[in-house]
């Protein structure tokens, strides 16, 4: 997803809910498509490093589940942000557990 407008009105809008170790704000879309913003803050993680690699792990756990979703609510779309709030980095099989979890839930709305 991209677009600071897009980002803020999803951020003042949207709701969440929290499925360690990630926070998901939601919106429904109105585009054709479902957008996820995945993110890892600088201040609880200062090197760029370990920021990129849980990103890297959030976006392959999406993109191996993502079909949870699509196949459940095929003509529903959402905005998705997706915020590490973890202060340790786990392993990506929490992570990957924690989508899944994530994409369920959004599924059964």
């Amino acid at each position: 997803m991209c677009g600071k407008m897009r980002i803020q009105q999803l951020y003042r809008e949207g709701q969440h809910f929290v499925c360690w170790p990630l926070r998901v704000t939601y919106q429904p879309a109105e585009d054709e498509t479902t957008q996820v913003l995945i993110w890892a803050p600088k201040s609880l993680f200062k090197h760029a490093v370990d920021r990129n690699r849980l990103r890297r792990q959030m976006r392959e756990a999406y993109r191996l589940n993502r079909h949870v979703l699509e196949e459940a609510q095929p003509e529903k779309h959402f905005l998705i942000a997706m915020n590490y709030i973890d202060r340790e980095q786990q392993p990506y099989t929490v992570i990957e557990k924690a989508m899944r979890k994530t994409l369920r839930k959004l599924a059964a709305l």
